[in-house]
């Protein structure tokens, strides 16, 4: 089976490479004017005294005499490989024989798939590839696989056919000329032929063309990822698209279903016939090829007869010549020559509303604008454009204006009695066009009756004084609906002075006058709410002076000062729920203490109100400060409606000068003995009314004379951007400092205070004489 695949491969080269010296024979036939006999003869004479085999010197001379692209990839290939190849003797598998064996038989080939079959063998196993395959680029935009090697027969199947609109690795060669080149396929994630196979190979995708139209792609796979390649295998990729092309432009694709597509393409008289059946001016144009067989320009084959320059010239002037030389801007700004080179090669029409003509034509000052229109039929383009009447366009933004604002347009010429108005205003007044319009001096019997001064103070000044006026009033339309209206005019008087048109604008002012009414009834609304806060602030407020005032006479009680500061908020509306209270009950004891309640306003302030009026009631009972905080959690849970607060209790024993205390979620009391200031420990308590019963820790301190106690609330230290830990160690440090008398020390603790959130604040200190 070996030996047999030897023979058939070896039949297959003799086969390709008999084509390739018969040509070079028929070369030297022309050019020595000889025989075939003693051309062949020749031919194996010099390729002797070359010292290369017959087939080499045979692609060698085809080369000199065509001078196209394979000659160009097979020179740039040997001016490459100089250095390695020059010490090696020629081989028959060389890149020109390879290049030119693969040409040959694509252009011997009867279809695709036997040009796929020989660019594999020929010129891409070589390059390390392992798959190809060719796609016929449909008129609809549509890819069909017409040949393939190196894939199986059911993956070939599954691709078979591709719509329009699908995003391929193939059909994203199509956007660029020089294709896409794909290190690896899965970075990109596009499907394509074999991805399942090979999902981490490199992919190049080439536009195969040909006369300045692209007939397919091709497309090659290979098991690795590709690295970035030399300008010579770049060439040669592109010389082979050019050989697919010439099969795909030279054979049909089929359809999916797998009938033949119409080989019949409209000709050049069908598409005049059709410009001319046309309502919008239509260029019919033809595509002018260079030497080798590129794209240069496009040759104005027919221009219909509803077609304007744009620049006035007369339509034998276009036509005839060639596109860029009539329209020489039409490469510039807009671009839309490279559009017209695109639609004529890929087949895809191109649309565009209101592109601008001053790229299409550079002589006219002035920028126009149009719509435009290319497609491609059969091997010629129609270009329409529409020009855009700028009159006709202002009128309909004016018209779109009028519509959105609501406004109406008139004119009435007092010596005919002709009253002309527009659409708009006939749909204002709810009245249908056929009905007429309605003169000015009717326009009270139109009118509410209580506008009926304000439109005679309007007509007066605007007929008989003939200056311009304006005034509103309220429509009544046929219909029952009533429409807020405000029309303005103006008088134009003749030559003689005489007041002969008026010219006007009704506007339709429904929508701002009941927004005027609403914001005027939501001002009154905002004012009352204001007020009412005011006064609710200002009660409360009283209400909080009334059971504490800012500043108390200082309390005496046996061997014991007292004194108290309260600073309420800065804010009214932040009015809040401080509480204190020193008071000698009937055991001589001296009860202490300090509360918050949560919240502001009057109902923080009734709170506080019934939790100091509860304790001091509480206090007479002779129970200490653990006991009379869980009674007071009591009030504060089932009382009060559920309200939380803080609390310091103490109960101060003058005979023994002793302190027992107790917290509910409070700051601890600050003890300031001998110019040092210290926190009392932080005895449990939870706050008070956040569960029905709690339970409090009591602690004792023993005080001593000129000992100063300061119970306080959260809005002596507390700030936004620091611990309550340490704000307490700034009050520590300013409490230090100890004035000559209580007060001045309240005072002066206010004074410094560095908290920042505007709550009222209350402190409480005791100095033991």
């Amino acid at each position: 089976m070996e030996r047999l695949r030897r023979e058939v491969r070896a039949a297959q080269a003799a086969a390709d490479g008999r084509a390739l010296l018969e040509l070079a024979k028929g070369i030297l036939v022309e050019r020595l004017r000889c025989g075939p006999t003693q051309a062949a003869r020749q031919l194996a004479e010099l390729a002797e005294q070359a010292g290369v085999t017959p087939l080499e010197f045979a692609v060698e001379v085809i080369n000199q005499a065509s001078r196209d692209r394979l000659t160009e990839v097979t020179s740039a290939f040997l001016a490459a490989t100089a250095g390695t190849e020059a010490a090696a003797p020629p081989r028959s598998d060389s890149s020109a024989v390879r290049l030119r064996a693969a040409e040959s038989a694509a252009l011997a080939a009867r279809d695709a798939q036997a040009v796929a079959d020989s660019l594999m063998e020929h010129a891409l196993k070589p390059l390390g590839a392992e798959a190809v395959a060719i796609w016929a680029l449909g008129g609809d935009g549509s890819l069909t696989l017409a040949g393939s090697a190196g894939f199986s027969v059911a993956e070939a199947g599954r691709w078979r056919y591709v719509p329009p609109g699908v995003a391929t690795v193939a059909r994203r060669g199509l956007g660029e000329r020089t294709g896409q080149w794909i290190g690896c396929l899965s970075e990109t994630g596009l499907p394509s032929i074999g991805r399942r196979h090979h999902p981490d190979g490199g992919r190049v995708a080439v536009p195969a063309f040909a006369g300045g139209r692209i007939h397919g792609v091709l497309e090659i796979v290979w098991p690795t990822p590709l690295e970035p390649q030399p300008p010579q295998i770049v060439r040669q990729v592109e010389a082979l698209a050019e050989l697919c092309a010439h099969t795909l432009e030279t054979s049909a694709p089929h359809h999916p279903d797998g009938a033949a597509r119409p080989a019949v393409l409209p000709d050049v008289a069908e598409l005049m016939d059709l410009a001319d059946g046309l309502h919008d001016p239509a260029l019919v144009l033809v595509p002018r090829l260079d030497a080798a067989g590129e794209l240069v320009d496009f040759h104005i084959h027919h221009v219909n007869s509803r077609f304007l320059d744009p620049t006035g010239r007369p339509r034998s002037v276009v036509h005839g010549s060639m596109l860029l030389e009539a329209y020489p801007m039409v490469a510039g700004e807009s671009a839309l020559f490279e559009q017209i080179e695109r639609v004529y090669a890929t087949g895809e029409p191109f649309r565009a509303r209101r592109m601008r003509l001053t790229a299409l034509v550079g002589e006219v000052p002035l920028s126009a604008v149009a719509d435009i229109n290319i497609s491609r039929h059969g091997g010629s383009v129609l270009l329409l454009w529409r020009i855009e009447d700028e009159t006709a366009r202002l009128a309909s933004l004016l018209q779109h204006a009028q519509r959105l604002g609501r406004i109406g347009g008139f004119e009435e010429n007092l010596l005919t009695g002709e009253i002309t108005w527009n659409v708009q205003l006939y749909s204002l007044y709810g009245k249908p066009s056929a009905s007429g319009p309605i003169p000015l001096e009717d326009l009270p019997a139109h009118a509410h009756p209580d506008d009926a001064v304000a439109i005679g103070r309007f007509l007066r000044t605007l007929l008989h004084h003939r200056r311009p006026a304006s005034t509103a009033f309220r429509l009544q339309r046929p219909d029952g609906v009533t429409r807020h209206i405000r029309v303005v005019a103006e008088p134009e008087l003749d030559s003689d002075g005489r007041l002969f048109v008026v010219r006007g604008a009704y506007q339709d002012i429904s929508a701002h006058h009941w927004t005027e009414v609403a914001l005027a009834a939501t001002r009154d609304q905002l004012a009352h709410t204001e007020q009412q806060a005011i006064e609710r602030a200002r009660l409360t407020l009283q209400l909080q002076h009334a059971i504490m005032p800012p500043e108390q006479a200082p309390l005496e009680a046996p061997g014991l000062r007292v004194a108290v500061r309260y600073r309420p908020a800065e804010t009214q509306q932040l009015v809040g729920g401080d509480w204190y209270d020193a008071v000698v009950l009937p055991s001589r004891l001296v009860l202490l203490c300090v509360g918050d309640v949560a919240g502001h306003g009057i109902e923080a302030a009734t709170s506080m109100v019934v939790l100091r009026n509860a304790l001091r009631g509480l206090a007479v009972t002779g129970a200490g400060p653990a006991q009379l905080l869980a009674w007071l959690n009591m009030v504060a849970h089932h009382l009060t409606g559920a309200v939380t607060a803080t609390a310091v209790c103490g109960l101060y024993d003058p005979e023994r000068r002793t302190l027992r205390w107790a917290r509910a979620g409070h700051l601890p009391p600050v003890l300031v003995r001998d110019s040092e200031a210290t926190a009392l420990p932080l005895v449990k308590g939870m706050l008070l009314g956040a569960v029905p019963e709690a339970t409090y820790e009591e602690h004792e301190v023993q005080l001593a004379v000129d000992d100063t106690l300061l119970m306080y609330t959260d809005g002596l230290i507390e700030r936004r951007d620091r611990t309550v830990q340490e704000s307490l160690t700034q009050l520590l440090a300013a409490a230090r400092t100890v004035p000559p008398t209580l007060e001045q020390q309240l005072d002066r603790l206010l004074t410094y205070s560095k908290s920042d959130t505007d709550d009222d604040t209350c402190i409480v200190g005791v100095r033991v004489a």
